[in-house]
């Protein structure tokens, strides 16, 4: 076992053979005989000592067994509950649970309890609608309601039921004060994408509008826009947009620059085009903005030009993708280049193709493409692109 294992096996049983130890010794107190005690004791005790020497397996087995000796307490059945549910004995947690919430005599604060686990157990089982009652239930009482929004808001994402997460989630930083603007404004981008894509540009500018209220700096909301603005043939408000995007993230600007460079085209501004890529190239350290300047000036100059500006830029931050560049321009401006010439141009095409262009800040997920949402961490925002990432 290494040291990761050890240490989740620590977190995960040690407080719960506190728990079961804790138990143990009150109800040995109340009414348990001696040999009953002496009997629980050892097997208390054996438990932790299989524990201690990394058999975890055993443990869990072990404990179980305290906690079904003593089923009337009801701290001992929620754990129980909970070590079947981790064990993925997911029909037993339900069951265990749905007794616990039935059973006549509980305080308010032991249904409640009950009631939450049951609710992570249909979560854990995939019966979402069956959460999803019993977490809107329990939302409804102040002792409870963070809890519980917390799994309606990640029933409704994964429903993609987005106005539901958005008024849990609005709902939720009522309660707690928690901000959640950046949160609800990928809702509403959710939202603005879906009608577009059915054809509702109306309702999809709507929804930017309160992506916009709900988080001012929000990217997604900008690309949205400008992608809105490009379909309805407004050039220079797209161009606004998408350069507000940049400026609010630069580390988006690889996924901007396609779209907004497009836009430029066809207003024929490639004088606003380059102050913009030269004033990104002062914020931003990746190789974008050089590449694009470098493609304009190829365009406007020639292949000589380009080849000299790129080659001064990767002196500063150099890149494989830059590096690739410039075996190209190379290529052109010479037709009898070296063939070690063309074998470094095939080797940095494999390390492209090997690595990620887009890894998430939060988890370390990498990816060939981008996500709004991380497929690992399930964070919304995090996916970005790589410093030596380059428009394509």
């Amino acid at each position: 076992m290494n040291f990761l294992d050890q240490w989740m096996w620590f977190v995960i049983f040690v407080p719960l053979a506190g728990l079961f130890g804790w138990v143990l010794g009150r109800r040995g107190g109340e009414r348990h005989s001696g040999s009953q005690v002496n009997k629980l004791s050892t097997t208390y005790f054996r438990g932790l000592n299989y524990l201690l020497n990394e058999q975890p397996d055993k443990a869990i087995e072990l404990f179980l067994h305290v906690a079904e000796l003593d089923m009337e307490t009801f701290e001992t059945q929620l754990a129980l509950g909970h070590l079947f549910r981790k064990r993925g004995e997911v029909d037993r947690a339900i069951r265990l649970h749905q007794a616990m919430a039935q059973r006549p005599g509980l305080s308010d604060a032991q249904k409640i309890q009950a009631l939450s686990a049951l609710g992570e157990d249909y979560m854990r089982a995939g019966l979402l609608d069956r959460a999803e009652t019993v977490f809107t239930d329990l939302a409804k009482l102040d002792q409870r309601a963070p809890q519980a929004l917390k799994h309606l808001i990640g029933i409704y994402q994964s429903e993609r039921d987005w106005a539901k997460a958005i008024a849990n989630a609005s709902r939720y930083e009522e309660v707690t004060g928690e901000p959640m603007g950046k949160l609800i404004a990928q809702f509403e981008c959710e939202l603005a994408e879906r009608h577009r894509s059915n054809g509702d540009a109306e309702a999809a500018r709507e929804a930017v509008v309160r992506a916009y209220a709900a988080d001012p700096t929000s990217v997604r909301a900008g690309i949205a826009e400008g992608r809105l603005e490009t379909e309805a043939g407004n050039p220079l408000a797209a161009i606004r947009a998408y350069e507000r995007a940049a400026q609010h993230d630069p580390d988006f600007l690889p996924v901007i620059l396609p779209s907004l460079l497009e836009n430029y085209d066809k207003v024929d501004e490639r004088t606003g085009a380059r102050a913009f890529l030269s004033g990104m190239c002062e914020h931003y350290r990746g190789i974008a903005p050089v590449l694009a300047l470098t493609r304009m000036t190829e365009t406007e100059d020639g292949v000589a030009a380009a080849r000299q500006y790129l080659a001064q830029e990767l002196k500063d931050r150099p890149s494989v993708r830059g590096e690739a560049a410039l075996i190209d321009l190379t290529l052109a401006d010479h037709a009898n280049a070296e063939a070690t010439l063309q074998d470094l141009k095939h080797i940095t095409e494999q390390l492209l193709v090997r690595n990620p262009s887009y890894r998430c800040t939060r988890c370390g997920f990498g990816a060939k493409s981008h996500h709004w949402q991380c497929p690992s961490c399930k964070d919304w925002g995090t996916v970005k692109p790589l410093l030596n990432y380059a428009v394509v």
